[in-house]
Order: C-alpha cells, then sequence, then structure tokens
C-alpha cells in the first residue's frame, strides 16, 4: 500500500540522508509512524538512485528477527548482509529491544560507510550509554501522532469521507485520535478498539518490561488520574494530596518516580510554566499533555468533549510537531496558554480558547494575557469561531483553518 508521506519530518531528515558520521535517531510513542517513516526515507533513497543491495532493513519487533536481543546477535545479523561498495544505507526500527546497541551502532557509524537511522519508542533511548558514546553525533527527530492538518491530509490521501464542516472533523479527530493506522478504519468502535490495543502495548512492551513496579494499583492510580487531568497546572504536592483525598496513600518519590515512567513512555509530556516578569521557570508546577487524546478517549466511556484541555493539547503537539519549544507562561496573576520558541530564539505567544463568541467577559478574559506581554513578537488568539475579531494587534485566527493549511507561527 503506498504511504502518506509525513513531510512535516521528512523534510527535518531529508538533509541527513548521506551523512555518516551523524546517527539518525527517531523517537516516539508506539504506533506513531516511526516504522513508516523509515519506509519512506528508504523509498526516497531508492528514488535518488540508491541500489537495493545498498539498503539494509531491520524491523526488530518482527517474528524473524524477536530472538535479536544482545548487540553481539545484532552485529552478527547486520554483517550477514553483503556490503555495498558504496554507502550503505542501514535502517534498525525499534532498536531498544537489543541489550547494549549502542556499542553496534557506534562501530557502525565509525566505519564512515554506513549512513545508520534507528528508531525507538521511549526516551530510555536517548538517555544513558547512547548519548554518552554519541555526544554531538546523532540527531533526533522526534515524532507524534497526526496533527489536525495530517489527519485530514491522510483521510484525503486514502480516499476517506471528509465532511465540509471542519469542526464536525475536528470532533471526529478528537474522539478518533491520531494514530495512523486508525484512520484507515472506518467504524468509530473499530478505532477505540485499535486505540486500546495501542494503549496496551505500550503499558506492556514500554512499561512493564523497564521498570519495576511493586505496586501496580498504586501505578494504575496515578496514571488514570493524571490522563483524566491532562491540561491542568499540577505540581507533585497538589497531585498527591489528590490522590490521598481519593483514598489512594502515595508517597512524593513514588508519584515522582511514576510520573518519570509515563513520560519516558511518551504517553506524557511535560510543559513548564514560566514567569515572565522574573524570567525564571515556576519550580514544580508544570501542565501534562497526552501525545494522543486516545489515552483518554479509550479509558473512558463518556465521549463528552471538555474543548479547553483538548484544544490546548492539540496546540501543543502542533506547535511541537514543528520545531516550536513550547511552554506555559505566566503574567501576574493571568496565565497565556503557551510561549513559542523557535531554533532561531524568536518567540510567539498563544492563547486557546473554543469561542469568545459567548460574552464580552470571555472575550476579554481570553484577551488580557495578550494584552499584558510588551514586546513586539506576534500574539495569537486561536479559536474555532469564524467571525475574527482585530483587537491590540493579536492576531485571532480559526484553529482548524490555520492547523489546516499547515501554517507557522
Amino acid at each position: 500500500m503506498e504511504l502518506y508521506q509525513r513531510e512535516t519530518y521528512l523534510k527535518k531528515i531529508r538533509g541527513f540522508y548521506h551523512v555518516a558520521d551523524i546517527i539518525k535517531v527517531i523517537t516516539g510513542v508506539r504506533r506513531c509512524g516511526k516504522s513508516s517513516l523509515m519506509q519512506m526515507i528508504a523509498d526516497e533513497l531508492r528514488a535518488g538512485g540508491v541500489q537495493e543491495q545498498q539498503i539494509i532493513f531491520l524491523n526488530l519487533d518482527k517474528r524473524e528477527y524477536r530472538k535479536i536481543k544482545t548487540a553481539d546477535q545484532l552485529d552478527e545479523l547486520i554483517a550477514s548482509f553483503p556490503k555495498a561498495e558504496n554507502m550503505t544505507y542501514l535502517f534498525v526500527d525499534e532498536i531498544q529491544n537489543v541489550k547494549d546497541f549502542e556499542e553496534v551502532i557506534n562501530a557502525y557509524r565509525e566505519e564512515g560507510d554506513y549512513s545508520v537511522f534507528i528508531t525507538g519508542s521511549n526516551s530510555y533511548l536517548l538517555s544513558g550509554e547512547l548519548v554518552t558514546k554519541l555526544t554531538g553525533r546523532y540527531v533526533e527527530i522526534e515524532m507524534f501522532p497526526l496533527t489536525f492538518d495530517e489527519y485530514l491530509e491522510m483521510k484525503a490521501f486514502y480516499g476517506k469521507p471528509i465532511d465540509a464542516n471542519l469542526s464536525i472533523e475536528l470532533n471526529h479527530f478528537i474522539l478518533e485520535g491520531g494514530f495512523p493506522r486508525a484512520v484507515l478504519l472506518d467504524d468509530l468502535t473499530d478505532k477505540r478498539s485499535y486505540t486500546e490495543s495501542v494503549v496496551s502495548e505500550i503499558f506492556e512492551k514500554d512499561i512493564r518490561k523497564r521498570v519495576k513496579i511493586k505496586d501496580k494499583e498504586t501505578f494504575e492510580a496515578v496514571r488514570h488520574f493524571i490522563i483524566n487531568n491532562f491540561g491542568a497546572t499540577t505540581s507533585i504536592s497538589s497531585l498527591q494530596e489528590a490522590l490521598v483525598t481519593s483514598g489512594m496513600p502515595v508517597a512524593r518519590r513514588t508519584l515522582s518516580k511514576y510520573i518519570s515512567v509515563l513520560v519516558g513512555a511518551k504517553v506524557l509530556y511535560e510543559c513548564d510554566r514560566f514567569d515572565m516578569k522574573s524570567k525564571r521557570a515556576l519550580k514544580g508546577e508544570k501542565k501534562y499533555y497526552l501525545s494522543d487524546l486516545s489515552f483518554y478517549f479509550c479509558n473512558n466511556t463518556d465521549n463528552r468533549i471538555n474543548y479547553g484541555p483538548v484544544l490546548e493539547n492539540i496546540s501543543y503537539f502542533y506547535a511541537k510537531s514543528r520545531g516550536y519549544s513550547v511552554s506555559v507562561g505566566r503574567i501576574g496573576t493571568l496565565e497565556c496558554d503557551f510561549i513559542l520558541r523557535n531554533r532561531d530564539a524568536d518567540y510567539a505567544y498563544l492563547q486557546v480558547s473554543y469561542t469568545i463568541a459567548q460574552s464580552k467577559e470571555t472575550e476579554d478574559r481570553e484577551y488580557k494575557p495578550l494584552e499584558q506581554i510588551k514586546d513586539n513578537y506576534p500574539k495569537y488568539l486561536m479559536t474555532t469561531d469564524y467571525l475574527l475579531q482585530k483587537r491590540s494587534g493579536i492576531r485571532h485566527v480559526n484553529l482548524m483553518e490555520f492547523m489546516k493549511a499547515g501554517k507557522a507561527f
């Protein structure tokens, strides 16, 4: 089957296709599309004249490679392929399945005639030995499940019906989630069943096999609580207090560990809060966003949408997918949903709301944090409204149209 091209990520990695001394590391939550991205890269190499014998593609999740668990076994497997006269392009998918893989990958990098691409489903891939041995010698391409624009493009690519009313499509996207395989399924029940299996796979392969969790009941309680409260300002103290109140006492150290586990598996992403007057990060206070909204909806039978945190979540990953660093801004007693910074150290400020058409009070509440920011970087108010305001030089944009067009901030 022809693959929908994830151009957002391909353009980040194209400049490294033929670079042998830098390992290309593709990270992201399980089933977000890393394997397909590597296939897209291999296809582009073939289209550019690279011969089939120059490409080695190993998916270590496949049954034929299930026994490849050690560095020596991986080395032996790679060496079993005939070496090409020119550059060899080595792709290893889900490399965290191999213990001490860093030694092998670094050895092939040092040979100088291998362009190496690897993927992994959790942050452990870029911890410990890999970072120590490959400092300055790898580039990370972090992938996410589909953003709203990709969701629409992928549906169109595979001939799936798209409603002319973008609000309806936004609701479909929210309830179905952004795992690419789910787009190919037609029934919402089937989509839910698939995402539930993905969630189970993540907790089995990326958490239980890697982290010793003694009290599974408490871990499940923490997991459900923090997933059900995504987008809320959270500290370890407030979270501990809420759990104790709900009858689930848990030590701060244990709570911190469990959150780190969820972040490590790329289920959760931490968004720090930043005081814009003191120019300092606010210690302990964070927001947590879900790498895919299906983590919430597949565990809740209620399909009602709380648009506040949901639209924040969508906007957060839209910005992240385009390479922005994202934090929450506090201005006195007010809060700006997001401060965005690009690689050129330029900023943009973003406030997200379902609508400001309800009342003048709602409009003032959403504009006020942006109006308190006195620098000249662009300021955006994103809503689902089609009647757009002009106020204080702030750019009021329709979130759905903005994302559909793939615009940058």
